[in-house]
């Protein structure tokens, strides 16, 4: 018989960026295990392949475009992921973007701001959004919820021309912790997982560049890139019952590269 806490069934997963990499690897995991999913993403025709993916395992799949960097479009979006899903038992604020800059020098106001916009501020809506759900539950009898940042292996080692990248995942991981100890005396957890090397779209362009994986893979202890699915184990534990006394912890995925 399997562990029975790992089952997610009638649970409800909400991802940002669940349209691909990171947030679809973490909501194919969760589907797999039965929970139902709602993916947020900006774009229409990878939202629609994410779906019509994710439906292969049996359960509800919703997908809604949203810009997390817009307050008023990310409460829009909550409430129709409740209308339409009824309930979020966990929410994974993954959307986010990478900084374009050679050097912090060349680091203009609205670059810092454009990262900031999604990658700090579009966790802050979104788990503020998914808070308030849950404590509300919570007070009507019905505790429990996680909340689930992605941040980076940048947030702790030094991300050189990323400064502002680094940044606001840094500031991920101290509001995850600050969430933990509010939320706590509802059943809310709070965790963040940070990527390493990661084969995605975002980091497409390093991953195929030799010189960079020349450089970077000798590093990695795992000798390989990390994919989304290394990350669905994680999502189905945070998700899971088996989590529900671990919280303001950080899930460091990167194939040892951060030890060697």
């Amino acid at each position: 018989m399997a562990y029975q806490p790992f089952d997610l069934t009638g649970k409800v997963l909400l991802v940002t960026g669940g349209n691909g990499g990171i947030g679809l690897g973490m909501a194919d995991a969760a589907a797999q295990a039965g929970a139902d999913v709602c993916i947020w993403g900006t774009n229409p025709d990878k939202n629609a392949a994410a779906v019509e993916s994710l439906k292969t395992h049996g359960g509800k799949v919703e997908a809604l475009i949203c810009n997390v960097a817009d307050e008023a479009e990310v409460d829009t979006a909550f409430a129709k992921t409740l209308d339409s899903m009824g309930r979020v038992d966990m929410c994974v604020a993954n959307a986010g973007v990478t900084g374009k800059s050679k050097s912090f020098l060349d680091i203009s106001a609205e670059e810092w701001r454009r990262v900031l916009s999604v990658n700090l501020d579009g966790v802050f809506y979104t788990l503020k959004a998914a808070a308030a759900h849950m404590s509300d539950r919570a007070k009507n009898g019905d505790p429990g919820g996680r909340l689930v940042a992605t941040a980076s292996l940048a947030a702790i080692s030094g991300a050189a021309r990323n400064e502002h990248y680094a940044a606001t995942k840094g500031g991920v991981i101290s509001m995850i912790r600050a969430l933990a100890v509010e939320f706590a005396q509802d059943g809310i957890t709070a965790n963040a997982v940070l990527p390493g090397w990661i084969e995605t779209d975002m980091t497409e362009r390093l991953t195929t560049w030799d010189k960079f994986s020349d450089a970077v893979l000798p590093r990695i202890p795992a000798k390989r890139w990390g994919k989304p699915e290394d990350f669905g184990g994680s999502a189905v534990y945070l998700m899971s019952d088996a989590s529900s006394y671990h919280t303001g912890d950080t899930f460091l995925i990167d194939g040892g590269y951060f030890l060697f």
